[in-house]
């Protein structure tokens, strides 16, 4: 049923890309994999870590987790705990190629490249 759901938004978006958000921090490992194997399974484009407003955000395990089980078939989006410079590098690192940042963060990631 959930993979019929998504594959039904990929549908309805008529190309346009879709990220399905899984707000990790209230899923246990497996669960993760399997959302991420139905979310490909469906044609999402992105999986995301969640909607930043769980008590945690995106944890570097959850992004490896995800990273893994989806490979090259589909990205990863973190959100949430993405507040500096290090801290995104290292979740590129480990497979996101998308962050759910604010503009504060945005300017301060700026700053710290410089």
């Amino acid at each position: 049923l959930y993979r019929d759901d998504v594959k039904a938004v990929v549908e309805a978006a008529w190309g346009h890309p879709v990220k399905v958000i899984l707000e990790c921090h209230y899923l246990e490992q497996f669960e993760i994999v399997r959302a991420c194997e139905l979310c490909v399974e469906a044609g999402a484009n992105f999986v995301k870590t969640g909607t930043g407003w769980a008590p945690t955000g995106a944890t570097f395990e959850n992004v490896k987790l995800m990273k893994k089980t989806v490979g090259d078939r589909c990205g990863v989006k973190a959100a949430g705990g993405v507040r500096d410079l290090p801290t995104l590098l290292e979740m590129h690192r480990l497979g996101a190629t998308r962050f759910g940042i604010g503009v504060r963060t945005a300017k301060q990631v700026l700053m710290e490249m410089e």
